[in-house]
Protein backbone atom coordinates (compact mmCIF):
# COMPACT_ATOMS: atom_id res chain seq x y z
CA UNK A 1 0.00 0.00 0.00
CA UNK A 2 1.16 3.38 -0.68
CA UNK A 3 2.73 5.32 2.05
CA UNK A 4 3.66 9.27 1.66
CA UNK A 5 5.73 11.66 4.74
CA UNK A 6 5.31 15.46 4.70
CA UNK A 7 7.76 16.80 6.81
CA UNK A 8 10.71 18.89 7.38
CA UNK A 9 14.18 18.61 5.54
CA UNK A 10 17.14 20.84 7.17
CA UNK A 11 20.55 20.89 7.81
CA UNK A 12 21.76 20.20 11.28
CA UNK A 13 24.29 21.21 13.94
CA UNK A 14 24.39 18.21 16.68
CA UNK A 15 26.25 18.50 19.66
CA UNK A 16 26.74 15.02 22.15
CA UNK A 17 29.29 13.76 24.60
CA UNK A 18 30.69 11.95 21.64
CA UNK A 19 31.61 14.61 19.33
CA UNK A 20 30.13 17.05 16.67
CA UNK A 21 27.85 16.77 13.42
CA UNK A 22 28.05 20.70 11.60
CA UNK A 23 25.47 21.34 9.22
CA UNK A 24 24.64 17.84 8.31
CA UNK A 25 21.83 16.06 6.94
CA UNK A 26 18.40 16.23 9.06
CA UNK A 27 14.89 16.66 8.95
CA UNK A 28 11.60 13.90 10.03
CA UNK A 29 11.04 13.62 6.76
CA UNK A 30 14.26 12.62 5.85
CA UNK A 31 14.98 10.10 8.58
CA UNK A 32 10.94 8.94 8.40
CA UNK A 33 11.98 8.35 4.46
CA UNK A 34 15.48 6.41 5.53
CA UNK A 35 13.76 3.82 7.88
CA UNK A 36 10.90 3.29 5.68
CA UNK A 37 12.88 2.03 2.50
CA UNK A 38 13.78 -0.63 4.31
CA UNK A 39 10.13 -1.58 4.08
CA UNK A 40 8.81 -0.47 1.23
CA UNK A 41 8.47 2.60 -1.38
CA UNK A 42 7.68 5.78 0.35
CA UNK A 43 6.44 9.00 -1.21
CA UNK A 44 7.92 12.39 0.05
CA UNK A 45 6.44 15.59 0.05
CA UNK A 46 8.95 18.87 1.74
CA UNK A 47 10.47 21.91 1.22
CA UNK A 48 13.84 23.35 0.89
CA UNK A 49 15.52 26.34 -0.21
CA UNK A 50 17.95 27.05 -2.94
CA UNK A 51 20.91 27.11 -0.06
CA UNK A 52 20.40 22.92 0.77
CA UNK A 53 24.04 21.91 -0.34
CA UNK A 54 22.84 18.02 -0.31
CA UNK A 55 21.30 16.51 -3.40
CA UNK A 56 18.31 14.12 -2.22
CA UNK A 57 18.23 12.09 -5.26
CA UNK A 58 21.71 10.75 -4.55
CA UNK A 59 21.38 10.34 -0.93
CA UNK A 60 17.85 8.17 -1.79
CA UNK A 61 19.65 6.62 -4.72
CA UNK A 62 19.42 3.47 -3.82
CA UNK A 63 16.04 3.23 -1.84
CA UNK A 64 12.38 3.38 -3.13
CA UNK A 65 12.07 7.20 -2.05
CA UNK A 66 9.58 8.93 -4.66
CA UNK A 67 10.80 12.77 -4.74
CA UNK A 68 8.08 14.25 -7.19
CA UNK A 69 6.79 15.99 -4.08
CA UNK A 70 9.86 17.85 -3.30
CA UNK A 71 10.09 21.43 -3.84
CA UNK A 72 13.20 23.46 -3.88
CA UNK A 73 11.90 27.55 -3.80
CA UNK A 74 14.86 29.84 -4.84
CA UNK A 75 13.62 32.48 -3.06
CA UNK A 76 14.21 30.82 0.23
CA UNK A 77 16.20 29.40 3.09
CA UNK A 78 16.25 25.85 4.44
CA UNK A 79 15.44 24.76 7.87
CA UNK A 80 18.15 24.63 9.99
CA UNK A 81 18.43 23.43 13.57
CA UNK A 82 21.20 23.21 16.09
CA UNK A 83 21.13 20.98 19.05
CA UNK A 84 23.28 19.65 22.34
CA UNK A 85 22.88 16.98 23.93
CA UNK A 86 24.25 16.00 27.67
CA UNK A 87 25.34 12.98 29.52
CA UNK A 88 21.86 11.65 29.63
CA UNK A 89 21.04 11.42 25.81
CA UNK A 90 17.17 11.45 26.74
CA UNK A 91 17.86 15.68 27.91
CA UNK A 92 18.11 17.72 24.21
CA UNK A 93 18.57 21.07 24.21
CA UNK A 94 17.63 23.40 21.39
CA UNK A 95 20.41 25.86 20.92
CA UNK A 96 19.46 27.36 17.58
CA UNK A 97 16.35 27.60 15.69
CA UNK A 98 15.92 28.66 12.09
CA UNK A 99 12.90 28.00 10.55
CA UNK A 100 13.34 29.76 7.60
CA UNK A 101 10.72 27.79 4.70
CA UNK A 102 8.53 26.15 7.18
CA UNK A 103 7.63 29.50 8.19
CA UNK A 104 5.79 29.79 4.50
CA UNK A 105 2.99 27.95 2.79
CA UNK A 106 3.19 24.11 3.57
CA UNK A 107 3.86 22.06 0.00
CA UNK A 108 1.84 21.34 -2.55
CA UNK A 109 1.27 17.28 -2.49
CA UNK A 110 1.08 15.86 -6.13
CA UNK A 111 -1.59 14.47 -8.08
CA UNK A 112 -0.11 11.64 -8.23
CA UNK A 113 0.24 10.86 -4.36
CA UNK A 114 -3.16 12.24 -3.20
CA UNK A 115 -4.08 8.71 -3.61
CA UNK A 116 -1.85 7.61 -0.82
CA UNK A 117 -3.59 4.96 2.04
CA UNK A 118 -0.88 5.30 4.79
CA UNK A 119 0.14 9.24 5.62
CA UNK A 120 2.45 10.43 7.99
CA UNK A 121 2.08 14.06 9.14
CA UNK A 122 5.24 15.04 10.83
CA UNK A 123 6.26 17.28 13.62
CA UNK A 124 5.39 21.02 12.40
CA UNK A 125 1.88 23.41 13.03
CA UNK A 126 -0.91 21.71 13.59
CA UNK A 127 -2.79 24.03 11.47
CA UNK A 128 -0.52 23.09 8.11
CA UNK A 129 -0.69 19.84 9.04
CA UNK A 130 -4.64 20.07 8.40
CA UNK A 131 -4.05 21.91 5.12
CA UNK A 132 -1.55 18.94 4.16
CA UNK A 133 -4.47 16.50 5.13
CA UNK A 134 -7.12 18.28 3.03
CA UNK A 135 -5.06 17.48 -0.24
CA UNK A 136 -5.28 13.47 0.27
CA UNK A 137 -8.40 11.56 -1.03
CA UNK A 138 -9.49 9.47 1.30
CA UNK A 139 -6.47 7.89 3.36
CA UNK A 140 -6.89 4.55 5.38
CA UNK A 141 -4.44 5.39 8.09
CA UNK A 142 -3.06 8.51 8.95
CA UNK A 143 -0.46 9.22 12.35
CA UNK A 144 0.91 12.49 13.08
CA UNK A 145 3.47 13.68 15.25
CA UNK A 146 3.70 17.31 17.50
CA UNK A 147 5.85 19.10 20.02
CA UNK A 148 5.18 21.10 23.06
CA UNK A 149 5.48 24.21 21.29
CA UNK A 150 2.11 23.34 19.75
CA UNK A 151 0.70 22.04 22.35
CA UNK A 152 1.15 25.23 24.76
CA UNK A 153 0.41 27.69 21.58
CA UNK A 154 -1.79 25.91 19.11
CA UNK A 155 -3.49 23.77 20.92
CA UNK A 156 -6.74 24.36 19.45
CA UNK A 157 -5.58 23.49 15.93
CA UNK A 158 -4.05 20.30 17.56
CA UNK A 159 -7.27 19.00 18.92
CA UNK A 160 -8.90 19.90 15.60
CA UNK A 161 -5.76 17.91 14.46
CA UNK A 162 -6.47 14.90 16.57
CA UNK A 163 -10.42 14.75 15.25
CA UNK A 164 -8.96 13.81 11.85
CA UNK A 165 -6.25 11.17 12.44
CA UNK A 166 -6.12 7.77 13.32
CA UNK A 167 -2.93 7.86 15.70
CA UNK A 168 -0.62 10.44 17.31
CA UNK A 169 2.91 9.55 18.15
CA UNK A 170 4.37 11.50 20.90
CA UNK A 171 7.11 11.75 23.26
CA UNK A 172 6.03 11.26 27.22
CA UNK A 173 6.65 14.82 28.21
CA UNK A 174 4.52 15.65 25.48
CA UNK A 175 1.39 13.64 26.55
CA UNK A 176 1.45 14.73 29.90
CA UNK A 177 1.12 18.19 28.71
CA UNK A 178 -1.63 17.66 26.64
CA UNK A 179 -3.86 15.47 29.37
CA UNK A 180 -2.85 18.04 31.76
CA UNK A 181 -1.95 15.18 34.06
CA UNK A 182 1.35 13.69 35.51
CA UNK A 183 -0.03 10.16 35.31
CA UNK A 184 0.87 8.49 31.92
CA UNK A 185 -1.88 5.90 31.77
CA UNK A 186 -4.47 8.76 32.91
CA UNK A 187 -2.57 10.80 30.11
CA UNK A 188 -3.18 8.23 27.30
CA UNK A 189 -6.96 7.82 27.97
CA UNK A 190 -7.58 11.74 27.80
CA UNK A 191 -5.70 11.67 24.70
CA UNK A 192 -7.57 9.48 22.93
CA UNK A 193 -10.71 10.99 24.05
CA UNK A 194 -9.81 13.81 21.91
CA UNK A 195 -10.06 11.92 19.04
CA UNK A 196 -7.33 9.69 17.60
CA UNK A 197 -7.97 5.75 17.95
CA UNK A 198 -4.65 4.90 18.85
CA UNK A 199 -1.70 6.63 20.63
CA UNK A 200 2.04 5.55 20.68
CA UNK A 201 3.89 7.24 23.39
CA UNK A 202 7.87 7.55 22.85
CA UNK A 203 9.91 6.88 26.65
CA UNK A 204 13.15 7.29 24.52
CA UNK A 205 15.30 4.76 27.04
CA UNK A 206 12.32 3.41 28.22
CA UNK A 207 11.07 2.15 24.95
CA UNK A 208 7.26 2.99 24.11
CA UNK A 209 3.63 2.34 25.43
CA UNK A 210 1.33 1.65 23.11
CA UNK A 211 -3.26 1.82 23.71
CA UNK A 212 -6.33 2.36 21.83
CA UNK A 213 -9.59 3.46 21.97
CA UNK A 214 -10.24 -0.12 23.07
CA UNK A 215 -8.50 -0.70 25.78
CA UNK A 216 -5.53 -2.69 24.76
CA UNK A 217 -2.04 -1.57 25.71
CA UNK A 218 1.26 -2.90 24.67
CA UNK A 219 4.27 -1.74 26.43
CA UNK A 220 7.68 -2.58 24.85
CA UNK A 221 11.25 -1.52 26.21
CA UNK A 222 13.99 0.20 24.31
CA UNK A 223 15.96 -2.35 22.10
CA UNK A 224 19.45 -2.43 24.66
CA UNK A 225 21.55 -0.17 22.36
CA UNK A 226 25.67 -0.42 23.07
CA UNK A 227 26.00 2.53 21.29
CA UNK A 228 24.20 5.95 21.44
CA UNK A 229 26.25 8.42 19.80
CA UNK A 230 23.22 10.77 18.47
CA UNK A 231 19.51 10.17 19.25
CA UNK A 232 18.48 13.21 16.91
CA UNK A 233 15.89 11.80 14.17
CA UNK A 234 15.39 8.39 16.58
CA UNK A 235 11.49 9.31 16.83
CA UNK A 236 10.85 10.08 13.15
CA UNK A 237 13.19 6.78 12.66
CA UNK A 238 10.40 4.69 14.53
CA UNK A 239 7.82 6.49 12.87
CA UNK A 240 9.41 5.61 9.50
CA UNK A 241 9.35 1.88 10.26
CA UNK A 242 5.87 1.48 12.25
CA UNK A 243 4.05 3.56 9.24
CA UNK A 244 6.49 1.12 6.29
CA UNK A 245 5.52 -2.25 8.00
CA UNK A 246 1.62 -1.48 9.01
CA UNK A 247 1.97 -0.64 4.80
CA UNK A 248 3.46 -3.40 3.71
CA UNK A 249 1.15 -5.69 5.49
CA UNK A 250 -1.92 -3.41 4.77
CA UNK A 251 -3.62 -3.60 8.10
CA UNK A 252 -3.80 -2.02 11.11
CA UNK A 253 -5.60 -4.14 13.73
CA UNK A 254 -3.21 -4.41 17.25
CA UNK A 255 -1.36 -7.18 16.40
CA UNK A 256 0.11 -5.66 13.46
CA UNK A 257 0.26 -2.52 15.40
CA UNK A 258 2.59 -4.17 18.01
CA UNK A 259 4.92 -6.05 15.18
CA UNK A 260 5.20 -2.49 13.59
CA UNK A 261 5.99 -0.65 17.19
CA UNK A 262 8.83 -3.60 17.50
CA UNK A 263 10.21 -2.61 14.22
CA UNK A 264 10.16 0.94 14.97
CA UNK A 265 11.81 0.20 18.59
CA UNK A 266 14.63 -1.45 16.40
CA UNK A 267 15.54 1.01 13.71
CA UNK A 268 15.13 3.70 15.93
CA UNK A 269 18.29 1.71 18.13
CA UNK A 270 20.34 1.59 14.48
CA UNK A 271 19.97 5.61 13.91
CA UNK A 272 21.15 6.65 17.63
CA UNK A 273 24.28 4.47 16.56
CA UNK A 274 25.60 7.20 14.79
CA UNK A 275 25.23 11.38 13.71
CA UNK A 276 23.20 11.85 11.11
CA UNK A 277 22.48 9.11 8.80
CA UNK A 278 25.46 7.18 9.51
CA UNK A 279 23.67 4.49 11.61
CA UNK A 280 20.15 3.93 8.90
CA UNK A 281 22.90 4.27 6.07
CA UNK A 282 25.32 1.35 7.42
CA UNK A 283 22.98 -1.13 7.57
CA UNK A 284 20.51 -3.69 5.78
CA UNK A 285 17.42 -5.15 6.02
CA UNK A 286 19.04 -8.71 7.25
CA UNK A 287 20.73 -6.66 10.42
CA UNK A 288 16.83 -5.47 11.56
CA UNK A 289 15.72 -8.41 11.20
CA UNK A 290 18.46 -9.90 13.31
CA UNK A 291 17.81 -7.19 15.97
CA UNK A 292 14.32 -8.00 15.79
CA UNK A 293 14.57 -11.63 16.34
CA UNK A 294 16.98 -10.36 19.36
CA UNK A 295 14.17 -8.36 21.01
CA UNK A 296 11.38 -10.91 20.52
CA UNK A 297 13.81 -13.43 22.82
CA UNK A 298 14.30 -10.78 25.09
CA UNK A 299 10.68 -9.60 25.68
CA UNK A 300 9.11 -13.34 25.39
CA UNK A 301 8.65 -15.12 28.85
Amino acid sequence: MSLLVTGSIGIDTVKTPYGISENCLGGSAVYFSMAASFFGPVRLVGVIGSDCPFNLAEVFADRKVDLTGLEVRSQSKTFRWTGSYQNDMDDRTTDKLELNVLTEKPPRVPAEFKDSKFVFLANTAPALQIELLSQLNDPFFVAADSMNCWIENELDDLRGLLKNITCLIINEDEARMLADTSNLIKAAKSILDMGPGILVIKKGQSGSVMCDSNANMFILPAYPAENVKDPTGAGDSFAGAFMAYLARVDKADFESLKTAVAYGTVVASFAIADFSLKGLTSITTDDIESRFETLQKLTNF
